[in-house]
Order: C-alpha cells, then structure tokens, then sequence
C-alpha cells in the first residue's frame, strides 16, 4: 500500500505521514526533499526514480508527502496499490501551526513572523496559484481528513477511527462496484421526475444495464414526451398519465 499525502500549508500532511510510520510500519519516502538528509536511501531524484523503487514492493507500506504537481500525482496514480488522501484545517489553525514551526525551527523573532493576512496571502498562493496551486489534487483525493485539533492523541484516535491502512478501498467490493455502474446508469435516465439506473447481474457477471425514460421510439420524456413528468403532479398522483418505464 503506498499513501500519498497533499493539502495546505500546516495543515498535517507530515504529522499523519509519521503516524503512519510510527503505528502501522509504514517508510516515508522523499522526492528530492531538504528534509529527507538522515533518509538518502529513501530520497529520490524524480517521480519515475521512486515509481519504478516501489513498484516491485507494492506488498509494503510506503508514504509520501511530496506530492506538489498533477505530473507526480499522474504517475502515481496508475498503480491499484496507491491512494491519495488531502488533509486541510481552518485557516486560523493553519496559521498558529506556521508560527509555531517557525519558532522552533527557525527561531525567528516574534515581530517577523508573518500576519494572518499576509499568511492568507501564501496560503492563497499555494492553494489557487494558476500554474502551481494544489487544489486540483486536493480535488482528486479518495480520502479527505480534516485535522482541526492542536491535540495529537485527539488526531491520533481520528486516524485510527478512519483506518488509512484498510486496503479495500484501494479496490471496491463486488457490491460497491455494481452500485457504482448503477448509478453511473442513472445519470443517463431523461426521466424529469427521477433518476433511476440498474444492473443486471449473475454469479458476479453484468448481464445488462438499463435507466428510466420513455420506451423506444417515444419522445423522451426531457423533451415533453411524457405529460405527467412534464406537469405539476404532486408526488403519487397522476400516475396513470405517467408513461415513464
């Protein structure tokens, strides 16, 4: 299993990364990273270099929080073993978490650290920037936590109760897989007054899908062809005039 981690400034990426080191075996893996010095074996030049490490290791547990481009991100995400997760926080707390760091590793004087606003302005910069804003991997993610507590046991029992390490949402279920077809169905339904969508399976084959609408050969019923959908009938009467099937 390999997690990839993205989201704002603070807002946690590296604190779950290292739950997941500290709790559930997992290796952080770095790209070309100033914070990976005491890890040169795990760091890598580029995107490939680290795809083509892991690849052969999929059955291991590996995390990464350098994820900063769609290109990385595209690479990563052709693997079935692989599952983005973005974390976030309110912006307040993002902003006591960057001052916090900045005390203890920077020991940078009170009156030069940064403003809300012009935090703001960064986190702003990092987030929507046109060419190199995250939101559009944010967007992306299968998993979205939201770290809003300054406790790290509260986060710690939050990541526990979402269960990151559970290898079936890299795969869904028979269940969820038909479901999903189904509802894919309905999207194509032209009925006004409610989608539906179905599957027809036997012993784990699809044997036909379908949605509702107008039969063959009628006007469909988005383009009046059906006089109750088309009307105002409250909900349960009127049916008769309903040739929706």
């Amino acid at each position: 299993m390999f997690v990839g981690l993205c989201g704002g400034i603070c807002s946690g990426k590296s604190t779950v990364a290292q739950y997941l080191v500290d709790h559930h075996d997992f290796t952080h893996l770095y790209i070309n990273s100033s914070l990976a010095s005491s890890h040169e074996k795990l760091t890598f030049k580029d995107v490939d270099d680290l795809f083509e490490f892991v690849t052969p290791r999929w059955q291991q547990r590996w995390v990464t929080t350098d994820i900063f481009t769609e290109a990385v991100l595209d690479v990563l995400v052709r693997r079935p073993f692989f599952i983005l997760v973005s974390v976030d926080a309110p912006v307040t707390v993002r902003w006591k978490r960057f001052q916090q760091r900045l005390r203890a590793l920077e020991n940078v004087p009170a009156e030069d650290e940064l403003s809300l606003e012009e935090f703001l302005q960064r986190s702003d910069d990092h987030l929507y920037n046109a060419t190199s804003g995250l939101l559009s991997l944010i967007s992306r993610a299968t998993i979205r936590l939201l770290n809003t507590s300054s406790d790290l046991a509260h986060l710690y029992a939050n990541l526990g109760k979402l269960d990151l390490t559970n290898e079936d949402r890299l795969r869904p279920s028979w269940d969820q897989y038909f479901m999903h077809l189904a509802s894919l169905a309905a999207q194509r339904s032209n009925c006004m007054k409610r989608r539906v969508g179905c599957v027809l399976v036997r012993e784990k084959r699809v044997i036909s899908t379908g949605y509702n609408g107008t039969p063959r050969g009628i006007k469909n019923c988005n383009e009046g062809g059906c006089p109750r959908c088309s009307g105002h009938a409250p909900s349960g009467t009127g049916l008769e005039e309903c040739i929706c099937s």
